[in-house]
């Protein structure tokens, strides 16, 4: 009997304390539950541009390669011996100044003779013809004294021009960039003697697009930049604009002028010439960087009321580091312009 008694009290005191093991851990479990927090909303922080109205010009930059305004190559006009040569590579000249005598000893001894018999013949025409008036002499003989007094005036002419051309002088002002021949050399008529730049002024020939050429005239001006001086420009004005379009490139010649009083362009340096298109007013345009490219679709993202909008929009010309919105934004807008990258459409945005 003491054994049954001992056995059932065994079992309830088993019995109370898994009764009051649970109740603690269901305590534990409780107080977790209620100490864990709720998940945090997803918000992306921003920054936005209001859309305001625009002005943007429309340009279009093109290369071409500078020119000196005059490039002068200098030709023996007649064959013969160097006899001086006036300038160096380097030198400075003025129009009409002497570079190049040619044999002129000799053409200096010709145009002599020349001038004397033509003195000569002055003199025998003028007997004649006191002569004539006196009846001693035909009028057959007179003739022929006038005719070799015209042929005497004819001759000293030519002596006179062949003169001229033994002396090689340069028709502008410049710079002697090559002399191809030295003293004592002889050279026939066409022989390169030297070559003369004037660099005072510079050309540039771009070749512009048919669908472009319609916004250019002449004495319009273009900015010119120099692969040579990146960080500066010039200002050059439009001299020419073809009429015919190239048949190769269906492309229009135009020639742009730019002054280069300190000397620091060099014919043969590439140049680059912008053009202005149009100007387009009361437009709306956006920073380049804040459009993304998703998978060749144009997106851009607006605020609104919180919230992150996705935009896809059309664009336009680009001028600089802005670029024209045809359509997908309208004025008034709140455009993203930082963490655009980050947010998608309906993701609620905390503007900064």
């Amino acid at each position: 009997m003491q054994r049954l008694i001992f056995q059932i009290c065994a079992a309830l005191i088993v019995v109370s304390i898994a009764v009051g093991l649970t109740a603690c851990s269901n305590g534990v479990a409780s107080e977790k539950a209620e100490n864990v927090p709720a998940a945090k909303e997803y918000v992306v922080k921003v920054k936005v541009e209001t859309l305001t109205p625009a002005a943007i010009t429309d340009t279009i930059m093109l290369p071409g390669e500078t020119e000196a305004m005059f490039d002068v190559s200098l030709a023996a006009e007649q064959e013969g011996l160097i006899e001086w040569v006036g300038v160096t590579e380097g030198d400075s000249v003025k129009a009409n100044e002497q570079v190049v005598r040619i044999n002129l000893e000799a053409l200096q001894a010709a145009k002599d003779r020349a001038e004397a018999n033509l003195t000569m013949k002055k003199h025998q025409l003028k007997r004649r013809r006191k002569l004539y008036e006196g009846n001693v002499l035909s009028r057959e003989e007179l003739e022929q004294s006038e005719t070799e007094f015209t042929v005497a005036k004819t001759k000293l002419r030519e002596a006179e021009v062949q003169f001229e051309h033994g002396i090689v002088v340069s028709p502008v002002s410049g710079v002697v960039n090559k002399v191809n021949v030295d003293p004592g050399e002889y050279v026939s008529q066409g022989n390169s003697i030297a070559t003369i730049v004037n660099v005072d002024q510079i050309k540039i020939t771009v070749n512009v697009p048919e669908m472009d050429i319609r916004y250019l005239s002449k004495g319009q001006t273009a900015p010119v930049m120099f692969d040579a001086y990146p960080n500066e420009k010039w200002s050059g004005v439009v001299d020419f604009v073809a009429w015919k379009a190239d048949s190769a490139t269906r492309t229009f010649p135009v020639r742009i002028i730019v002054k280069n009083t300190d000397g620091r362009i060099r014919p043969g340096m590439i140049a680059r010439a912008s053009f202005v298109r149009r100007s387009l007013r009361d437009i709306v345009s956006v920073p380049l960087f804040s459009v993304i490219d998703k998978g060749g679709e144009r997106i851009a993202f607006i605020e609104k009321d919180g919230v992150a909008e996705a935009r896809t929009v059309t664009l336009g010309v680009i001028d600089g580091d802005r670029v024209q919105i045809l359509a997908g934004l309208n004025v008034g807008e709140n455009l993203i312009i930082a963490g655009q990258r980050e947010v998608e459409d309906g993701v609620k945005v905390d503007v900064r």
